[in-house]
Formats: structure tokens, sequence, C-alpha cells
């Protein structure tokens, strides 16, 4: 029998209308470069954090831009401080102007000797933050329909597809859909209006990959999961739920999404993806899970606006979805601060308790570290974990910390499920390197 789980505090439960999560993160930017929240709202034409999060939910409350030329320029903005010393543009003197890295176009600095101080850290991200930058643009192609762009049906069984390396020959229309989206109307417009040089043809190459790779890492991270715990689509229908599903996750989602299962396990006898969180934005993916499964070799994509443990209490425990058969989910980050814990601790008790298959995504090795030693306190029995074979080859900037070392969506992973043999509870916090095994 499930153990009690215990109640929210009120501080961090979230209310009707707000995200617990990505808020306190959106502040957080103020700890490194003291008014960057403030700059980014007023670039962004928005009065408050309200109003960011109402663009992000797709319903603005007249965020407009009159052309292309200042949406970007206005996106470019909210990048603007002074890499070295912290400092925005209502903060410089009247001597003092940013201008951007010339090699990377991404940081800023107020002044050569901020500049020059600031090299030895600079030097060592300067490369991949030239390509960040060249991604942050091209990544507005999401939004216009170019990007992702068709997959193609396996020449091979999911047990061949180890990584990325086995994927790619199969799609032998890449080189035509990355050249079709190259000579687009949309990449015009874009480089027409783009507050930056246009890149040559095979950085612009190089970047549509990298944005349909994270898109991709997604749904090929599922079927990992799948592969794993050894269930068998063509046995049963699957119902997976997406634990913690945020708006990157389901902004501008659409039920094609993770149609890729299809093209992975032809034939299959159904897969539903329910995705759950507080921050899941309205859409056609705001759909009641099923109760019953629908037509085969379909994947079913619905949603359910809240956190997973109060998901179970709403519609599992009522009976009006179907139970899981794995639970996934994307870069969950508990082990950020105690508020998160506080807030899966309900959800990750519930997956030990009821003993599902579960697979977690991280953004790296500190960050997978940090999960397994949380997961051993809670005496979940972990599987196994480490670098996944599917992580996104898109880097990504910590924006108030551009000098970071980038990380990677999905970049690791850990396979958890049930309570910890009793023999184990006495054991070690299990490591990637030791708990991993190979595909």
């Amino acid at each position: 029998m499930a153990s009690q789980i215990p109640a929210l505090p009120q501080s961090i439960t979230p209310r009707t209308g707000s995200v617990f999560s990505d808020q306190s993160g959106f502040y957080a930017l103020d700890s490194n470069v003291p008014g960057l929240s403030k700059l980014i709202l007023s670039k962004l034409n928005m009065k408050d954090y309200g109003e960011y999060r109402a663009a992000v939910q797709e319903k603005p409350k007249g965020v407009t831009f009159r052309n292309y030329k200042e949406m970007f320029q206005k996106m470019e903005d909210t990048f603007k401080f002074c890499t070295g010393c912290n400092k925005i543009p209502e903060h410089l003197s009247e001597q003092q102007t940013l201008k951007r890295c010339v090699k990377c176009l991404n940081v800023y600095y107020c002044s050569k000797d901020c500049q020059r101080k600031d090299w030895p850290q600079h030097k060592k991200a300067c490369t991949t933050l030239r390509l960040v930058a060249i991604d942050r643009l091209v990544e507005w192609l999401m939004f216009t329909g170019d990007l992702p762009f068709p997959t193609e049906k396996w020449s091979k069984s999911p047990d061949e597809v180890k990584s990325w390396n086995d994927w790619m020959p199969m799609q032998a229309n890449l080189t035509a859909h990355l050249s079709t989206i190259l000579s687009g109307t949309n990449m015009a417009t874009l480089w027409k209006n783009a507050v930056r040089p246009q890149p040559n043809e095979a950085d612009l190459r190089g970047s549509l990959w990298r944005i349909q790779s994270e898109f991709l890492s997604r749904v090929l991270t599922v079927g990992m999961a799948i592969r794993r715990f050894g269930l068998d689509p063509y046995a049963k229908p699957l119902t997976i739920h997406l634990a913690g599903a945020s708006h990157n996750e389901t902004m501008g989602a659409r039920l094609t999404d993770y149609d890729e299962l299809n093209n992975m396990f032809p034939k299959h006898q159904g897969i539903e993806i329910v995705m759950v969180g507080p921050e899941v934005v309205d859409g056609p993916i705001m759909r009641p899970p099923l109760v019953a499964f629908g037509p085969k070799e379909r994947v079913y994509i619905s949603a359910f606006k809240g956190l997973y443990h109060q998901f179970w209490e709403a519609v599992e425990e009522k009976k009006d979805a179907a139970k899981p058969d794995l639970v996934v989910g994307f870069h969950p980050g508990f082990h950020a601060n105690p508020g998160l814990l506080e807030g899966w601790l309900p959800t990750l008790l519930l997956l030990r308790d009821f003993n599902i298959p579960s697979l977690f995504t991280m953004y790296s090795e500190m960050e997978l570290k940090c999960s397994l030693e949380i997961l051993l306190e809670l005496e979940v029995h972990v599987r196994d974990s480490g670098p996944n074979p599917f992580t996104s080859q898109k880097p990504e900037q910590v924006q108030s910390c551009p000098n970071k070392a980038p990380v990677y969506c999905n970049s690791h992973f850990i396979r958890f499920q049930g309570l910890l043999p009793c023999e184990d509870l006495e054991g070690s916090v299990p490591t990637a390197s030791s708990s991993s095994s190979s595909l």
C-alpha cells in the first residue's frame, strides 16, 4: 500500500494561474545581474511578470511589436549587460556604451578594460556562444512552422538505433529538408530583420539541425525509456505520463509532436502521452486523457494543468484515465532548492510507492549526482543512470552568466522504479559510472 503523501506547504503550493518554479527562476537572474529581470520586461514591452507569463501562455495583454525588426532588436536587448561588471545600460555612465564581442556576437562589454579582464573566462565559451547566438534567432522558425521538419520511417529496429549516429543515416531526405528551409521565405525574413550579420550556409544548416535535435530529443528519450523498461507497444497500448511538463514542452505543442514514436514502433497498439504540469500551455493538446484506448498505430496527446500528485488524485484515483505504464520527467530540477524539492516530494513518493517505471532527465552531470543523492535518501530504487545517447545537440546559455559552461537538454538520465531493496538501504549513493548500462 502506498504511504501517505504529505500536503504541500502553502508557501510553494501553486495558486490558480500561477507558476511556482518558473517565477523564482526568472527573478533569480537578478542575483548575478541586478536589474536584469526588469530590463527583460522593459524590452519586451511588459510591465510585470504576470504579462511575461501571459505571453508565454499565448495570452498576450498588449504585448506587441510594430514589425519584425523591432521584435528581434528587443529580444537582443534583453541580453545587453556588461559581462565583465554585470552593469545593465541604465547603470552605465554617459561615456559608456555596450559593445559586442566581435567573435561570438553574443556578450557585451562596457569598456575594453572589462573585456580584457573577462577574456580568460570568455575565451573558453566564445566559440560555443557564437552558435548559441545563431540558434537564438533561428529558433524563431519553430513558431513559423518551418521547424521541426518531417522525419522518415525507420529502416532499423529500435534495438539497433542506440544513438544519434544510428538515427541520422535513416534520414535520407535530411539534406533536402534543410535546403528547403534555408531557401524559404521565413529564413529570408529572419535575416532581413535580425540585428546581426547572416551566418554562412554551413552555420545555418548546423543551427537548424541543433534545434531539430532538441525537439526530437524528448521523443527519442521516451522511446529509450520504453525499451529500457522492456515495455512492449506491440503487445498492448501504452500510457505514458510526462510529469512536470512545462511551457518548454507545451508552448506551441501540436497533436503530432510525438509521431516519431510511430516511426520507432510501426504498427504499435496505440500510445498515449499525457502532459502534466502547472506550467502546461493551453492549446490543442489541452484535452482529457483517454479512459479506454483509441485507434491503433497512433499517438494521442492530452494534458492536465497541475502538479502530478494533483492529477493523480483528481483523475487517476477516480478512474477517469488509464494507469501509466511509464512516467517521464524532463529536467524536474528538484535538486535546485528546498522549495522545488518540496513541490516534487509528493510525486516522487507516489512514483516510488506505486512502483511506476520512471525516467527523469537532467542538464548536467552535476545535476545528475545531486538528483541521485536525493532519490537514495527517499529510498527509491535507481535501476541505471548516465549520459543520454539522445541528448539535444543545442547548447544552452545561462543568460545572466554567459561564460558558464553550456548545458544540453536531456544530457543525462536516471531510470528508477519502486522502493530500494532492504539489503541496499545501507549502501552507497549510486553513480552514473557504476549504475549505467549500455543500450
